[in-house]
């Protein structure tokens, strides 16, 4: 039997429309900012409690962007428990001044739970869509493709 995880996440853009990519510390690959959803949560706050636990933004702005149900949710955990995600994605433009290091790219915040092990920005088109988590991946195929519909499946 599958579970079903409601999920919000954030494709955050600063000031030079680059994204915010965080490298996962649990798989070690690079995805968007997000997560779970709890109990009692609207799905706007979850989006905005992750993106603060997962990189110190507080986010104050934000426009729905989409959201991804469907057989390209689906995810197989190395242990081999199955899930479907439905995933509220938003858009977040901030900016970035006093938060990145000397590299002008990555964002100086380490987390709490050890969940990032490193937050960049990255140009749209430097982003490798092999080193996506496999269930974010949908998300950077559809901007390459210039899909822009609000239910994605």
């Amino acid at each position: 039997m599958r579970k079903i995880i409601v999920t919000g996440g954030a494709l955050i853009k600063d000031s030079k429309g680059r994204i915010l990519l965080q490298k996962r510390s649990d798989y070690g690959d690079w995805g968007l900012p997000g997560g779970a959803m709890e109990p009692g949560e609207s799905i706007e706050e979850t989006m905005i409690r992750e993106v603060r636990e997962e990189t110190g933004i507080s986010i104050k702005e934000y426009d729905f962007l989409s959201v991804y149900t469907g057989k390209r949710m689906m995810y197989k955990y190395p242990d081999g428990n199955e899930v479907v995600f439905v995933m509220f994605l938003f858009e977040v433009k901030i900016d970035e001044q006093g938060m990145l290091l000397n590299d002008g790219k990555t964002l100086g915040y380490q987390d709490k739970n050890n969940e990032s092990l490193t937050l960049e920005f990255f140009e749209e088109g430097q982003i490798d869509i092999e080193q996506i988590s496999i269930v974010q991946r949908p998300i950077f195929e559809d901007m390459r493709n210039g899909k822009t519909n609000l239910l994605r499946k």
